[in-house]
């Protein structure tokens, strides 16, 4: 008998989130020999319609218009036509969960990496959107609620989905993210740095987005606080690009010749400067998993985060934490790390945290999860 088949359902690459390539790429990887099961990347082109017509649209507005349309008209319908060649269904993203109502929903799983893509329905007086963003919201929860098992990266995502009743317990599983190979200590390859002239352990690092609650605001804020005390220190960033509000607030903190920001890192530079940081700056004010925290760790580098209940599920006892937001402490916390080494967790801890998390049984739990599906009598979703 041919092993069953797992389609597994990415991003669209154009949209550019190098997070939920890793965890398809790493899944994908671990798969056959964590499960048995026979993964497919579903990776179909990126449609450019509207893009083809920038000046009626604007450039942003064409590519936006694009992500519409592929994740909800050309996907499902590419999903319909080509649903048979698959025994089972991984859709990568939640943001994605309405393409469950392509398939057969028994036979569908979705992973849940926050709440994010459902605050306008949970909490509409703090996350305000139009009434078509709403009605997408609803298609995608109807989708993620349809399919046949949902997964979390978390504990903490998974209670919120059951305290917001939008999946039941009994279809939940947790099964963390994991630690890319790059992520060592250590490494053989030629240390030339990453940033020219950026020495190691002159630099604190934040590796993340800038949207609102990853508050790079606060970052901003603590480094400027900290420069007055460490006038050679430096910030890298790993995200961007820096918004319009970002831009104008290092212009104003007199930071700018002391911020880089980088982007498109292949993971052997991220791990360089992981391993060469000071420090790793986690403030953001709500997170599902906190990826970049469990890196630093493995890189052996000290993390400090925001005192948050999933931060301090996946940290541990190896990272700092500090109240979201409270600049001082922040800053303090920082300044203790940078003149007293014995102050962080010790690196033996950090490594040993991190080694709790392995993609490999990310890819385990997940496989079997989806054999536990196969004989389930099934049909097409209407």
């Amino acid at each position: 008998m041919s092993e069953p088949r797992l389609a597994v359902i990415r991003d669209f690459r154009a949209e550019g989130w190098p997070s939920m390539d890793l965890c398809a790429d790493q899944l994908i990887a671990h798969l056959p020999t964590e499960s048995g099961l026979q993964a497919t990347d579903f990776d179909p082109p990126f449609r450019r319609r509207a893009q083809r017509i920038p000046y009626v649209f604007g450039h942003r507005t064409a590519f936006n218009t694009d992500r519409l349309l592929n994740r909800h008209r050309f996907l499902p319908a590419e999903l319909r036509c080509r649903a048979a060649g698959f025994d089972l269904f991984h859709i990568v993203d939640h943001s994605y969960a309405h393409i469950v109502r392509a398939l057969p929903a028994c036979r569908a799983g979705v992973y849940c990496h926050d709440l994010d893509a459902f605050g306008c329905l949970l909490d509409p007086a703090r996350d305000p959107r139009p009434w078509w963003f709403r009605r997408l919201a609803r298609r995608t929860l109807d989708g993620l609620r349809a399919a046949a098992v949902v997964f979390c990266n978390s504990r903490e995502v998974g209670r919120k989905l059951v305290a917001a009743e939008l999946v039941r317990a009994d279809r939940l599983i947790h099964a963390p993210l994991g630690v890319a190979t790059e992520f060592t200590p250590e490494s053989a390859e030629a240390n030339s740095p990453v940033v020219p002239g950026l020495a190691a352990g002159s630099y604190l690092l934040h590796v993340g987005s800038n949207i609102p609650r990853k508050r790079v605001d606060v970052l901003l804020d603590v480094f400027a606080a900290l420069r007055a005390q460490f006038p050679a220190l430096r910030l890298v960033q790993v995200g961007g690009p820096w918004p319009a509000d970002l831009s104008e607030r290092i212009q104003r903190l007199g930071v700018g010749p002391a911020v880089t920001q980088v982007r498109g890192l292949a993971r052997t530079d991220l791990a360089k400067l992981y391993r060469g940081a000071a420090a790793v700056l986690v403030p953001s004010e709500a997170e599902g998993f906190g990826l970049p925290v469990i890196e630093a760790l493995a890189c052996g580098t000290p993390v400090v985060a925001s005192n948050l209940p999933v931060l301090r599920e996946i940290g541990g006892k190896a990272v700092m934490y500090c109240p979201v937001a409270n600049v001082p402490t922040w800053a303090g916390t920082v300044a203790r790390v940078l003149t007293e080494p014995a102050f962080a967790p010790p690196r033996a801890l950090r490594l040993q945290h991190a080694a709790r998390y392995s993609w490999r049984a990310h890819a385990r739990i997940i496989g079997e999860a989806y054999r536990n599906l196969l004989g389930v009598p099934c049909g097409f979703s209407s």
